[in-house]
């Protein structure tokens, strides 16, 4: 028997689809139905193989469903699952992927009905692109997962939707959801706010009286590329996460003041050593 009968698949982009194609590769769900605003999008689901159907309306879309996994910018993810939430079958799953958790999870869980069940995921993965054609199957291999269960998740559940992650690639860690939000903020959020300030910082420089990006390369362009991701969705996160990813973005504040101070001071030794600490600690996590 496969581990999900119906998949229905809200916001099918690269996240949702990226996970109907693998469980769908690995035969561990039956039937995958999309939901979204984008009709185009969806037929283009249909057609490259990641959807058997799709629906338009997220209460149609969700009738018969066994696991609802809801791929939309955070800020949406309370108000569908209100939306969805009277049509879910009993003993039917909704996790999500939002990139923040203590919000999202405080929030919907109220609104499951008996029977019915909310658990919280983040999957760390992801491109700069976005739509269907951008999913892939092994977007999840290797990668991992967080599932945030509070004392309020189904044993079961909460299973199932690691199990499914699991067959996705994933490992899957198990984090409170205010946790996760603080972790993310730091090895997630911090770098696309770094990115985006970047790119407006370069472009808005005027002394050099040229338009600075026609003249970016390599460096420039690998360090910014997250920079091209969706407005949207960072958007939600920059507001649901607000607090951690300020206390972040001040502790950086801090690091680039004591590299301003090495730099206006032309202490080469401690610029070699702020440097050689950084280097080593990136090469490590390669």
């Amino acid at each position: 028997m496969r581990l999900v009968k119906r998949l229905a698949v809200i916001g099918v982009g690269l996240i949702g689809g990226s996970l109907a194609r693998v469980l769908r590769e690995k035969g561990a769900v039956s039937e995958v139905v999309g939901v979204g605003r984008g009709e185009a999008n969806l037929k283009r689901g249909v057609e490259l193989g990641v959807l058997d159907s799709y629906c338009l309306d997220p209460r149609d879309g969700v009738k018969g469903a066994d696991v609802v996994f809801i791929a939309t910018p955070v800020c949406t993810i309370p108000k569908i699952v209100a939306e969805i939430a009277p049509y879910l079958e009993p003993g039917c799953i909704v996790t999500d992927g939002g990139s923040v958790k203590e919000s999202v999870v405080a929030a919907c869980e109220p609104l499951m009905p008996a029977g019915t069940f909310f658990v919280g995921g983040h999957p760390i993965a992801g491109t700069e692109h976005s739509g269907v054609e951008a999913s892939f199957a092994t977007l999840y291999q290797g990668k991992r997962c967080i599932v945030t269960p509070t004392e309020r998740t189904d044993p079961a559940a909460l299973a199932k939707v690691v199990e499914i992650w699991k067959i996705a690639g994933s490992a899957v860690p198990l984090m409170d959801p205010a946790l996760h939000d603080r972790v993310v903020a730091a090895i997630s959020h911090l770098p696309h706010m770094v990115a985006y300030s970047l790119v407006n910082a370069v472009d808005g420089y005027d002394r050099a009286g040229a338009d600075l990006l026609t003249f970016t390369a390599g460096g420039f362009r690998d360090f910014t590329r997250i920079a091209s991701s969706d407005p949207v969705m960072w958007r939600d996160i920059a507001l649901t996460n607000r607090e951690a990813i300020l206390e972040t973005m001040d502790f950086f504040s801090e690091y680039l003041g004591k590299l301003r101070v090495m730099v206006a001071e032309g202490d080469g030794c401690a610029l070699e050593a702020f440097f050689r600490n950084s280097k080593q600690k990136r090469d490590a996590i390669l």
